[in-house]
């Protein structure tokens, strides 16, 4: 099925499809970040009340991924590959929120071009996914650390 513009509907559909997915694992990337980072602070006794810690965990909500992945580097051990992989995934998340579509909007009126968006999109959405689920499982370890010193 074809649009107005000759756009095949149903591969349209699919790249944008794929760029909401690539939006919504850099959020869950974000939200990860912030577990970890509040995980940390409990576990150095730097929340001392539970308003401390609703109001710092609100600040981190409302923090940028760029500020997010700073701190985080100043404050916990990554390998230097995880390290790369959570700049690079911050760069490319910085670049498919803000200029994506601006840059290659000539691409999304042919087969191939979306074909390839889709493919970046995809790709992005995988290592973001995997690099989420590792956090989860790092910060599951701090977590259960912390409930153990309690």
């Amino acid at each position: 099925m074809k649009d107005m513009k000759g756009m095949d509907s149903g591969q349209a559909k699919e790249l944008f499809s794929y760029f909401g997915l690539a939006v919504y694992y850099s959020q869950a990337l974000e939200q990860q970040l912030a577990n970890l980072i509040m995980l940390m602070k409990v576990a150095d006794g730097k929340v001392p009340t539970e308003e401390d810690f609703a109001e710092l965990f609100q600040l981190k909500l409302s923090s940028s991924l760029g500020q997010l992945v700073r701190e985080i580097q100043h404050n916990f051990s990554f390998s230097e590959e995880e390290t790369e992989q959570l700049t690079r995934l911050w760069k490319q998340r910085n670049y498919i929120v803000h200029d994506y579509f601006k840059e290659r909007i000539h691409e999304t009126f042919t087969p191939a071009g979306r074909s390839a968006m889709i493919n970046e999109l995809k790709a992005f959405k995988d290592e973001a996914q995997a690099l989420e689920m590792k956090l989860q499982h790092y910060s599951r370890q701090l977590y259960d650390q912390v409930r153990v010193e309690d």
